[in-house]
Order: C-alpha cells, then structure tokens, then sequence
C-alpha cells in the first residue's frame, strides 16, 4: 500500500504540475525558475548526498556498466526494427529515440531515492550518469540522421562536461573514493535540499507535459509505450539477473530503465526535425503509463 500511496501521490504532483501550465500560474519564466532549482541545486544535492560516502569501485562494477550499455543499445536496435516503416522520417526518428532515451534525472534518481534504501539510491547516481552519457549521443546522432539535420556531437559531449548533475556525480565520487569528510550539517542540509528533487522534477515535467489530439497515431505511440516501459524493464530484468549482480544494483538498474520517456526527446525533435507534436504526445502517454508499469517493478524488486 505504500507503494501504491507514493506512485499515486506522484500522479498528482504530475497532474499539478499539468493543471498549473494550463491555468498560466506555471508560464514560461516561472518554469524555468523551477526548472533551474531542481537541475541545479535539488538534483545534484541528490547525488552528492547520495555518493559521497561511497568509493566509485563499490558502485560502478563491469557487469553494471555493461549491462547498462547492453540495455540501452538493444532497445535502440529493436526499436529501429520495429519502427523501420513509419511514414516520415521526422516520425520514424522520434520514435526510435523516445523508445528507449530515459527519464533518469527529473523521474528516475529522485524516485528511487524517494522508495528505496541509500546504497540503491547511490548505485541508481552512477546509472544516471552512465546512461546519460550513452543516450544522449545516440539520440542525437539518430535524430540528425534521419532528419538530414545539422547537429554536432562534439559540441553537445562539451555540454555534458558542464553538466551540473554530472560534475556533481563525479564529485561525490571523488569524494567517497579518497575519503574526504564531509561535516555532519552540511550532509544534513545537503539531503533536505535533495528531498525536494522528487517534487520540484515532477512539477517541471508535468508542466512540459502536452497532447495535440488530432496527431494521434495509436499505433506508433502504442509501440513506443510498449518498448520503453515494458519491453526495456522486461530486458533489463532479464540481462541483471542473467550477470548475478547484488540486489541494490538490479533494483536501481531495473528501476531507472523502467522510467518512461525524457521530456528532453521533446526538445531535440523540434530542434533536429523530428516530429515536435508526436514526440510531445510519447511523453506524455509513457508519463502517465509508467504509474502502472512502475508500480508492477517497485512490488516486484521490493
């Protein structure tokens, strides 16, 4: 019932988040604002609480690293397969790509942290980063592809470098591994500010959360559903247990894997060609699906 109660109660926040866009009490500046704290003060008190009592080596193991990786490119791979036919190329882009690129930051690590235990909630830190840094890439190389649309990889690996959840990751890291203390209240206040991730991030993404009814391709968005929210959990599943990992490092893995499609797909299909009102709808639909479907991981990891 726990479980039940905190999913509900993140369905809320989403639908808040939804009806305050609507209203206008959440415009575009008050957006942003809300935006920035949670990506660069909740967030990354997140992860540097999260990790910075723990050595990359207890964390970040081969089997999880290639794990993730093996994951994340063979969802990409059958979602090319089974989205090879759709009739435009913007299309076929945007759904290939909101197929498996996750919301890890705004959804994932701030949920995690929020249902389990500290050592899950540190390894689903390295999840975030690792992923983060294999998806983007990805989709940004998919999207220009197919799109025939100027993108540099380069330029966006730069970005990545001042990314604040990121930069904080690796701090935490760094910290944990050469054991440096961290005084004891600014630990504390450091984990306050971090508890406000979960609703900060979910109030954002509910903000951005759009549907263009006359766009509506049930079957496109039906397939992308189906690869991001089961079939790729379903793999994960499948490929943690098959590598024999620790539990904390298979609940954080599975978790964070099963979280449905990044708000981020949305602005990189309008700025490399893809189809802006489809990809807007796929996050909205996986959004409010992933209630369930996480629902079904956190009883089954639990």
């Amino acid at each position: 019932m726990e479980v039940v109660g905190r999913l509900l109660a993140l369905l809320v926040v989403l639908l808040i988040g939804a009806g305050l866009r609507t209203t206008r009490i959440l415009d575009r500046r008050r957006t942003e604002l809300l935006n920035a704290l949670a990506y660069y003060v909740a967030l990354p008190a997140l992860i540097f609480v999260s990790t910075y009592n723990r050595s990359i080596g207890e964390l970040l193991s081969p089997a999880l690293l290639g794990g993730l990786l093996f994951v994340l490119f063979a969802t990409a791979g059958l979602a090319a397969l089974v989205h090879r036919n759709r009739d435009s190329s913007a299309r076929r882009s945007v759904a290939i790509v909101q197929s498996y690129h996750s919301n890890l930051g705004y959804l994932g690590l701030p949920l995690v942290a929020a249902t389990f235990d500290a050592s899950v909630t540190a390894i689903a830190s390295v999840v975030l980063g690792v992923v983060t840094l294999a998806q983007l890439p990805l989709t940004i190389l998919v999207l220009s592809t197919l799109n025939g649309a100027d993108a540099s990889i380069a330029r966006e690996l730069r970005g990545l470098a001042t990314n604040p959840i990121l930069a904080t990751l690796i701090a935490g890291l760094a910290v944990g591994s050469l054991e440096i203390s961290i005084p004891s209240s600014a630990a504390t206040g450091l984990d306050a500010v971090g508890s406000l991730a979960l609703p900060v991030a979910l109030l954002c993404v509910g903000a951005s959360l759009q549907v263009d009814v006359p766009s509506i391709d049930v079957g496109a968005t039906a397939a992308v559903v189906a690869l991001k929210i089961c079939l790729m959990p379903a793999l994960a599943w499948a490929v943690f247990s098959a590598l024999a990992v620790d539990p904390a490092t298979f609940t954080a893995s599975v978790v964070m894997l099963g979280t449905p499609t990044a708000v981020s797909t949305f602005v990189f299909a309008s700025e490399l060609g893809g189809d802006r009102e489809f990809a807007s709808l796929n996050v909205f639909v996986t959004t409010l699906a992933s209630v369930a479907t996480l629902f079904v991981l956190i009883t089954l990891v639990s």
